[in-house]
C-alpha cells in the first residue's frame, strides 16, 4: 500500500439532466469542509472501477426509489428516480462495501442503503404512517443513545418516505417522536451510516461531526 493522501477522495454519484450533470453543491462543500476531496461520478460506470480510486462513497438525496425493489406498486404520490440511478448506486454501495470502505447515505441515500440490505419503505408517510410530526418541511426532534447521536437534537426535514421494514443486519441509531428511523448504521463496520435529514445543509455540531467522522474513516481506509 502506498503512502496516504492528505485528503481522502470521496465519490459522489451524479445524475444527468438533459445535456448537464447535476448535483446540489452542498454535498461537495460539506465533504471539502470536513477535509475530504469530492469526486463526482456519473451514473453508468458499470465496472465500478472507481472503487479502487475513492476512499469513501456518499449517496446524496433525491426523489423516490421504485417500490418494485420491495415488491410494491407505486403510491400516487411517488416521484420515481430514473432506474439507471438506483441500479448504479445499489451496485456502487455493494462494491464499496466489498472493498471495506465507508458509506454515508443522506435522505434517499439512507433509504437506498436499507433497500440494499433487503428492507422496505413507507411510500408516503402521511397516508401510511399516521403521525403528528411533519416530515415534509421545517424541522423536528430526533433522539438516539449511541456514539453517533446522543440524547435529543433538532434536525431539518424534507421527505415523505421512510423506512418501514429495516434491512437485515442494520440497526436504528436515531428515531423521531413518531418512531420512524432517522439514522441507521451497520454494527461492527468501520463506517456505514444513513441519515434521513440533510446534514449538508446545516452548520450545527452534529452535522459537522457526521461529515468529519465519515472523512476520517475514509482517510483510515487508504
Amino acid at each position: 500500500m502506498g503512502s496516504k493522501r492528505n485528503k481522502p477522495i470521496i465519490g459522489i454519484p451524479i445524475g444527468r439532466e438533459g445535456q448537464y450533470l447535476r448535483l446540489k453543491y452542498h454535498y461537495s462543500e460539506a465533504i471539502a469542509k470536513a477535509g475530504g476531496l469530492p469526486l463526482l461520478i456519473p451514473h453508468g460506470e458499470a465496472t465500478f472501477s472507481f472503487v479502487e480510486v475513492i476512499d469513501g462513497l456518499l449517496i446524496p438525496g433525491g426523489n423516490d426509489i421504485d417500490p418494485s425493489y420491495f415488491a410494491e406498486k407505486p403510491h400516487p404520490s411517488v416521484k420515481i428516480v430514473p432506474r439507471e440511478r438506483t441500479e448504479f448506486e445499489i451496485g456502487a454501495v455493494r462494491a464499496i462495501m466489498k472493498a471495506e470502505k465507508p458509506v454515508f447515505g443522506i435522505c434517499y441515500g439512507m433509504q437506498l442503503i436499507n433497500i440494499v440490505f433487503g428492507g422496505s419503505l413507507y411510500q408516503d408517510i402521511e397516508s401510511q404512517h399516521k403521525s403528528a410530526v411533519d416530515h415534509r418541511r421545517g424541522s423536528h426532534r430526533i433522539r438516539g443513545d449511541n456514539s453517533i447521536i446522543k440524547g435529543e437534537v433538532i434536525v431539518n426535514t424534507s421527505h415523505h418516505q421512510a423506512i418501514k421494514r429495516l434491512g437485515d443486519h442494520l440497526e436504528v441509531c436515531a428515531v423521531s417522536d413518531d418512531q420512524l428511523a432517522e439514522a441507521i448504521c451497520l454494527p461492527d463496520c468501520s463506517f456505514l451510516l444513513g441519515v434521513q435529514w440533510h446534514p449538508e445543509r446545516s452548520d450545527d455540531a452534529l452535522s459537522l461531526n457526521l461529515f468529519r467522522r465519515f472523512v476520517e474513516a475514509a482517510y483510515a481506509c487508504q
